[in-house]
């Protein structure tokens, strides 16, 4: 019988502190301009410099808690090493700015290369292809509407230049931070080639996004990739890292609070999507946009700020079943409508 979940500290570091979490590693915040309000960033002593795990969005606000931090808890050496464990904003954002300050970037090869895309890619129009693809997902015209008339979001909004170069790391890999030697494990699906690390020298896993305590990371679908399957990406990924998960190990996400009790973790996080599927399918007995799925996979209605990344997640759902033939797809006008295929008699 697996343990249960449970946290060690109940209460995260205040702005600006720290909290020491095991021997030479440090857990702090950043705040979050989002409904999820905050990033966790790790910084590990390597004895002469700071190796920092995942760094927050980049603004005036966020960078002057940086600085506040290397002038604070971190004084006294440098951060020699800024380790990114995937290219979302709030875990790049403020790299290529400690990047100034003499650190190095560490990261997966495919996690740089997006990054590093689409800061470049600056648009100050909506793209017909992106308008259409939210219109294919049948996205309320209302929510349509407003976006299409605002300055579409641009990755380098929030993201500080980056630089040319990197050092990548890869799956099966070693690095040496904070005194212990951690595997390199990818995951995958909530960001493509997603860096965890599992500690050899004690039971510290350092886990980004892909394993999150109480809140199951964002699996979407986006213009860029329009017909992704994301949600196969990430089953696999969490079949695959389930089998190294240990009961004493504590879990240092990059959201919500450090936790122990990961093969419990792992059994619902793998359990949860496929009951959301199954329901999606049910629910598809008759045809629905994806815009019209969010109740069987979240249980509520979403609106305003949830709205878009509930979309993308639903659209991600229904091009898995489609994907592996469970419902179909024709379009209705504009908007993909989804419908489950009836059971062979």
């Amino acid at each position: 019988m697996s343990e249960p979940i449970r946290y060690p500290w109940d209460t995260p570091p205040a702005e600006g502190d720290a909290i020491e979490v095991a021997p030479g590693v440090l857990w702090l915040r950043l705040p979050l301009p989002m409904k999820l309000d905050h990033v966790n960033i790790y910084a590990l002593d390597d004895g002469d410099s700071w190796t920092i795990i995942d760094t927050g969005m980049t603004s005036r606000r966020s960078r002057a808690i940086w600085q506040g931090l290397l002038d604070g808890v971190l004084a006294g050496k440098p951060v020699g090493r800024v380790v990114v464990t995937h290219h979302h904003p709030d875990h790049i954002g403020n790299a290529g700015w400690l990047m100034e300050r003499g650190a190095q970037l560490v990261m997966p090869r495919t996690a740089y290369l997006m990054a590093r895309m689409l800061t470049l890619d600056v648009q100050e129009t909506w793209p017909e292809e992106s308008l259409l693809f939210y219109r294919r997902a049948g996205m309320i015209p209302e929510v349509y509407n407003a976006r299409k008339a605002d300055r579409p979001f641009n990755f380098s909004d929030t993201v500080y230049p980056l630089p040319l170069g990197y050092t990548r790391i890869v799956e099966g890999g070693v690095i040496r931070m904070g005194g212990r030697d951690w595997d390199i494990r990818m995951g995958a699906g909530h960001a493509p080639e997603h860096a965890t690390f599992w500690s050899r020298d004690d039971n510290l896993v350092i886990s980004g996004d892909q394993i999150l305590p109480s809140i199951s990371p964002n699996i979407g679908v986006y213009p860029t990739e329009p017909e992704a399957d994301p949600v196969t990406d990430w089953l696999e990924a969490c079949e695959r890292l389930a089998p190294f998960a240990r009961e004493d190990h504590l879990v240092l996400g990059g959201h919500k609070l450090p936790f122990t009790g990961l093969p419990t973790r792992m059994r619902q996080l793998i359990d949860n999507h496929h009951g959301a599927l199954n329901r999606l399918e049910t629910f598809l007995s008759e045809p629905k946009t994806a815009a019209q799925c969010f109740m069987p996979l979240f249980k509520r209605e979403i609106s305003g700020g949830e709205y878009g990344l509930a979309l993308v997640e639903a659209l991600s759902h229904c091009l898995h079943l489609w994907h592996a033939g469970r419902v179909d797809r024709a379009l209705d006008g504009d908007a993909w409508v989804w419908h489950a295929k009836p059971n062979p008699s």
